[in-house]
């Protein structure tokens, strides 16, 4: 048995694949954040997120999005001059009105119960025996998506939207050959 072939020789990328990649997550805050990184992924490889993922949590007061709702230019600015993370005015601005989009979604229905219904709060157990099989998205990505776009939320594209699926659990994408793949099966709802 051998990992995902994506997880490559680093160490800080090993445990991101066998602690946390495709373990569910239920908190609706912690969806975000995810969602949000993944968007900040977008043109970059993620190890670059992971290895300033502390300096994000700290930059942005540990992606409580009812504080980065309230946020304006000061703040935009003041994240745009911190080199420990991503410095795009675009993610960053976009950051601050998915903060409002969160807290809409959340007071609705909360956040996770959103995207948990479009797997029927269960994650897909997928049987992909190569990575070249795996999809980059799919039509419940596709339609969280366009279903997010539709409200306001920005940076979740259809392959944002599945790796970050794929990150939270909402789909079993570890390899039928990688040992964490029962793992993470089982601790599913």
């Amino acid at each position: 048995m051998e990992r995902c072939g994506w997880v490559g020789d680093d160490d800080l990328y090993r445990a991101y694949h066998d602690t946390e990649w495709g373990v569910p997550e239920y908190d609706s805050r912690a969806l975000w954040e995810k969602l949000i990184l993944d968007g900040f992924q977008a043109g970059l490889s993620w190890i670059t997120i992971l290895r300033k993922r502390d300096a994000f949590r700290e930059a942005f007061q540990g992606f409580d999005p009812n504080i980065i709702a309230t946020w304006g230019e000061p703040e935009v600015q003041r994240l745009l001059a911190n080199p420990g993370i991503v410095r795009h005015r675009g993610k960053i601005e976009a950051t601050i009105g998915n903060a409002l989009v969160w807290q809409r979604i959340e007071a609705e229905q909360g956040f996770d119960r959103y995207l948990w219904e479009y797997v029927d709060g269960t994650p897909v157990q997928n049987q992909w025996a190569r990575l070249d099989e795996v999809p980059a998205y799919t039509e419940i990505s596709t339609a969280i998506s366009k279903d997010l776009r539709k409200r306001g939320f920005k940076f979740c594209g259809p392959t944002i939207v599945y790796a970050f699926m794929q990150a939270v659990g909402m789909v079993n994408d570890h390899l039928t050959t990688c040992p964490c793949r029962e793992q993470v099966a089982r601790r599913g709802r």
